[in-house]
């Protein structure tokens, strides 16, 4: 296709000129956004990007293509995706924070994270059928088994291979279940494509040599619309659906066996992240990790409580994920690029920084309060200071329909991003980021607290360049305890405890507070021109920082006993009623101030 990326964009644009001009395009895949960079260039027509899978992704996978004419060319076509597209859809904060972070021209602020839309009707109590029963009977010695169901491409980047092997390998697994794998629709092998014929070959060769007759079903042929029995079939046998693929840029099976009621197991590279993160329906595992995969199906096989809890969480699947929820916010944000906002001719006089979770949101009728109030605030920039990432903290947002900030203060203040002039893309500040890294030695701490018993990092998405989070086990002097460690490798860092669980370390000059004070002297605004809102432990330093902060009902942690929190107002509302009652209240008591005055 590159070959005529230059032609076809010449046709394109003559067809445009001639039939007229549409407001956006939407490119997908690297070659379709060579050819909207082109239009772009010519036509002054902005585009937004969806990649689907990633060149830099496939080549981890599979280096051996890494020298390969044709990953040359989509690599480049990929970085000019990045460098042009006014928007970049993302399908999971994966994708969004690590696959495309390889990229030169990666930028954050620019990537939105929209999980596809999905029409689950159709899985959504599904039953067997007695084609399947009598179909996979065929292959099974016990039938009434529970089942391991992998449906997916023969292709080396999902991992067939390995799920044949990391049962193989497990005479207890075998012991406990079946496994059977829908791996496309065949004739005859030697007429496929090399890498499916290849990986079908392998997978019989390793039912040979683990002896699997009778424990593995693997049909030519299943008709499309029975998919939905075959899931049932695993379901109603109290088994499991795996994806063990190398990479997953998304995972629609995941959300079609959720739907029927079956608990996961998949891969951690990838979509699969968000989805079990959202419905809490299932594991994740190291693809690559062959005994991980069957020790995590041994234990939701051998735990009925746990199989019912992951089935049950399924029905989340077709909330979150459902086609509706996923055109409203796609035509919204294609909707605000289009319409630019008009440019802002005064400066701000006031700045409201709020925490995000159990503050701003939490309370559906609070926060549509919240925006109404909002919307009335002329002369009020209003911003996010969070633990969450960006993406993360964006999507929260956007699915709880919040006034769009100005600023975001993000990863517990060590990142910070501004409010593009067309309103929906952020830029990173780049600027905070180097002020913060100044002694900051990341490799060193994760080294140091690496032998540390009492923590447990938190998944590699809550990682972060500036940011190293962690669970603790909630014993007392942890803060302390870090510090001394760190002090005595001759490291520094600012360690943030809340919840009694969650635990982030920092560079010493990041912080909410300090993120609060570098954002406000930027707006040209005094103290007592700014409010800053949180719940819990981690907002202590923010809250402390700033003068007129406010401390919502629903506070954890202790906050309103704390004597460094004395000036705080303790608001009687909770979540985002508190913040207005908050700043309400300190407006009036400067209001009050000046009339003493004079």
């Amino acid at each position: 296709m590159h070959a005529e990326v230059a032609s076809f964009s010449d046709a394109l644009i003559a067809h445009l000129r001639e039939h007229g001009l549409p407001d956006i395009l939407h490119a997908h895949y690297a070659d379709a956004a060579v050819v909207a960079a082109r239009i772009k260039t010519k036509l002054g027509i902005p585009f937004v990007f969806t990649g689907h899978s990633l060149g830099r992704v496939k080549i981890a996978a599979m280096p051996e293509i890494a020298s390969d004419a044709s990953m040359t060319h989509r690599l480049a076509a990929e970085e000019c995706a990045l460098e042009q597209a006014s928007l970049i859809i993302a399908s999971s904060r994966d994708e969004a924070e690590l696959q495309y972070k390889g990229y030169d021209n990666y930028d954050a602020g620019k990537i939105r994270v929209l999980p596809p839309g999905s029409d689950l009707d159709a899985f959504q109590g599904a039953q067997s059928s007695e084609t399947v029963e009598v179909q996979l009977a065929r292959f099974l010695a016990e039938p009434e088994k529970p089942v391991l169901l992998a449906i997916a491409r023969p292709v080396t980047k999902k991992n067939l291979i390995g799920l044949v092997r990391a049962y193989g390998k497990s005479p207890a697994l075998q012991e406990a279940a079946n496994l059977v794998i829908l791996a496309g629709n065949r004739c005859e092998i030697d007429e496929l494509e090399p890498d499916l014929a290849d990986n079908l070959r392998e997978i019989l060769h390793l039912v040979d040599t683990y002896d699997l007759y009778g424990k593995i079903a693997y049909p030519k042929m299943h008709q499309p619309d029975l998919v939905p029995a075959y899931y049932a079939y695993a379901r109603d046998r109290g088994g499991i659906f795996v994806n063990p693929a190398l990479n997953e840029p998304f995972g629609l099976t995941l959300l079609e066996a959720s739907a029927v009621g079956l608990p996961l197991i998949a891969t951690d590279s990838g979509g699969p992240n968000d989805i079990v993160e959202t419905c809490g329906n299932g594991v994740l595992i190291d693809p690559r990790d062959e005994d991980g995969l069957a020790s995590a199906a041994l234990k939701i096989l051998g735990c009925s409580e746990t199989w019912q809890t992951y089935s049950k969480a399924g029905e989340r699947a077709v909330a979150c994920y459902d086609w509706a929820r996923h055109t409203e916010r796609y035509h919204g944000l294609l909707s605000e690029l289009i319409d630019k906002p008009a440019a802002k001719t005064e400066k701000p006089s006031q700045l409201l920084i709020s925490d995000i979770d159990n503050t701003l949101v939490g309370s559906v009728p609070h926060l549509h309060a919240f925006g109404n109030w909002r919307r009335q605030q002329s002369g009020l920039s209003f911003g996010v200071a969070t633990g969450r990432s960006f993406h993360s903290a964006m999507a929260i947002l956007e699915q709880e329909d919040v006034p769009r900030p100005e600023v975001m203060i993000t990863s517990v203040g060590s990142e910070i991003y501004h409010l593009s002039e067309n309103g929906v893309s952020y830029e990173y500040d780049r600027h905070w980021a180097e002020r913060i890294a100044e002694n900051w030695d990341r490799s060193g701490i994760e080294r140091v607290l690496r032998k540390a018993g009492f923590l447990t990092p938190q998944a590699s998405l809550e990682q972060r360049d500036f940011k190293l989070s962690y669970f603790s086990d909630g014993s007392s002097g942890v803060v302390a305890r870090i510090k001394e460690l760190l002090e005595k490798a001759g490291l520094r860092a600012s360690v943030i405890h809340s919840h009694r669980r969650y635990l982030d370390v920092l560079p010493l000059k990041a912080s909410k507070g300090t993120a609060v004070d570098y954002v406000r002297r930027g707006a040209g605004l005094s103290e007592n021109m700014v409010f800053v809102a949180g719940d819990s432990g981690n907002d202590i330093e923010m809250l402390q920082a700033i003068p007129q902060s406010i401390i919502v009902a629903n506070y954890s942690d202790g906050l309103a006993t704390l004597p460094a929190l004395s000036h705080s107002y303790i608001a009687s509302e909770t979540h985002a009623a508190g913040i207005i009652e908050g700043v309400l209240h300190f407006r009036r008591q400067a209001e009050a101030e000046c009339l003493s005055v004079s």
